[in-house]
């Protein structure tokens, strides 16, 4: 699946010109006979038409990003794929409006878009296109698509609490490594490479790994054999979990300097379920993640 942060060059194809969509759109308005479609799903959902683009689409996106979704009425994608932008919208709670587009209904907007397969979505924000995708995303990157799109309009990006994680994380608080273990790769499989639960996860085994050991007596057994490979590994592991992280990846990628064969690679697992305890976002992380490049290379 190509990642949908490079969606724009779907508008490679030709500038979509709203301006002119809008003053043809003007006079459309004026020849109808019917109102435009009210919300059928909440204020953060509604049904645009040719003669409403303007007002619904264009107007409504210089104060928030507006995206939109082409379909055809009963196709597949339609029924597996709108669900899911109707369902985020409504936890966007106003932050953006899904606006929906009968290309049926609407051939005018479905040519000026120049759309050639549904599911086809393009986010608009300022009264202009700022990106888009014709694929169905998975809810992960559907969610990182938005998030992107709110970004780029200046909102500022807040999610609720997860639940499952909540829980997973009163599990491991309170002690109960198997039951946060268990929750975490639950959460795993509903929602692969969901970075929280990888972090998560990574934590459990950092805990188990180091359950019972006195601090002192094992970064001192490191210090005395610098070869050792398990010593190493779990003084690492010590340096983590006593807030010196930076300390232990710059113990491992040493290490891994002078390590040879399949020793290397084991150390350089280690060091990267340690990356997973910080999480991606962490600027320790990508400075060791470069360094273990360097060793590596």
């Amino acid at each position: 699946m190509s990642d949908p942060r490079q969606s724009q060059s779907i508008f490679t194809r030709g500038a979509v010109d709203l301006g002119a969509l809008a003053r043809s759109n003007a006079a459309a308005a004026q020849r109808a006979s019917q109102p435009a479609p009210a919300a059928s799903a909440g204020d953060h959902v509604i049904d645009v038409t040719e003669a409403s683009f303007q007002d619904d689409v264009i107007q409504r996106s210089l104060t928030v990003p507006v995206v939109l979704d082409f379909y055809v009425d009963m196709s597949a994608p339609h029924q597996q794929f709108s669900p899911l932008l109707e369902k985020l919208a409504a936890e966007g709670d106003g932050a953006w409006v899904l606006a929906r587009v009968d290309i049926e209904a609407n051939p005018r907007l479905a040519q000026m878009f120049r759309i050639q397969n549904i599911p086809f979505v393009v986010a608009i924000v300022g009264g202009q296109p700022v990106d888009a995708f014709n694929q169905m995303l998975p809810e992960p990157h559907l969610r990182q698509w938005i998030d992107a799109v709110l970004k780029a309009a200046g909102v500022e990006v807040e999610h609720p609490e997860d639940p499952r994680l909540l829980a997973a994380d009163d599990a491991m608080a309170d002690g109960d490594l198997d039951a946060a273990e268990a929750a975490y790769r639950k959460i795993l499989a509903e929602t692969p490479n969901d970075a929280v639960a990888e972090s998560g996860l990574a934590q459990v085994g950092l805990l188990r790994r180091t359950e019972g050991l006195d601090p002192a007596v094992v970064l001192s057994a490191a210090s005395a054999a610098p070869d050792d490979i398990p010593a190493q590994l779990l003084a690492a592991d010590v340096e983590v979990l006593t807030g010196e992280a930076e300390q232990a990846y710059t113990r491992l990628v040493d290490l891994i300097r002078r390590t040879p064969g399949d020793d290397r690679e084991t150390v350089r697992k280690h060091l990267v379920s340690l990356f997973t305890v910080a999480g991606p976002d962490d600027p320790a992380v990508a400075k060791a993640r470069r360094a273990l490049a360097s060793a590596l290379f």
